[in-house]
């Protein structure tokens, strides 16, 4: 018994984060052209104030962001960031997906059909915050990298995801890889505690009605 429990637990952390990184991978383009339109009007100085701001941004929309990242920098533009990505979705989603069942064990829970809403949210909460807190340097190297836009010709910040942890840490210290940890952290707790209860709760809602369908 104890063999196949341990069994699950193992399977249960390679699933989700093979699972998550995959998925990361797939969206990574889509991140890239997030995080570009999120910062463009950190230029908005130079391309004037106001509404200004907005009638001349340098990614006009999601298509015509897309195009512009891949006429600029090739379509390695819109990987940029890929392997911290990688990095941090194996680790953060490995945890707080994995973690969950064993913390909510940890909590109290000894009846999976009967477990209290509170206990899954609060197992929810910690593995999203706890995941997140193990990854936030990552997450930093990531955001920097896709954010970093240079054409064919331009010299590169970051050659790859060590070096950036290097520079970063060199020019701004350890704390450089820490920015934004705060929100990050609270981000991934409620997101944890509000999806994956969620998802237990209809789970248990679901085996519930097969049962009571086959009596």
């Amino acid at each position: 018994m104890e063999t196949r429990i341990r069994n699950e637990e193992v399977w249960r952390f390679v699933l989700a984060s093979t699972s998550c990184t995959f998925a990361a991978a797939v969206t990574n383009p889509i991140e890239v052209i997030k995080v570009r339109m999120q910062l463009d009007n950190e230029l908005a100085e130079h391309r004037g104030k106001g509404m200004g701001a907005f009638k001349h941004r340098y990614y006009p929309g999601f298509l015509r962001g897309a195009k512009m990242i891949v006429c600029e920098e090739g379509l390695a533009g819109l990987c940029k960031g890929l392997t911290p990505s990688l990095f941090r979705e194996f680790i953060y989603s490995g945890f707080r997906l994995g973690a969950y069942e064993p913390l909510k064990l940890a909590f109290g829970a000894t009846d999976p059909e009967h477990t209290p809403l509170w206990i899954k949210i609060i197992a929810g909460t910690t593995s999203g915050a706890v995941g997140s807190s193990f990854t936030v340097p990552m997450d930093v190297i990531k955001v920097r990298m896709q954010a970093c836009r240079q054409r064919h010709h331009e010299h590169r910040r970051y050659r790859g995801t060590f070096h950036a942890l290097k520079e970063i840490f060199k020019l701004e210290g350890l704390k450089g890889l820490y920015k934004g940890m705060g929100p990050t952290v609270k981000r991934a707790a409620i997101l944890t505690a509000t999806q994956v209860s969620v998802v237990d709760l209809l789970g248990k809602w679901n085996i519930l009605q097969i049962s009571c369908s086959h009596q």
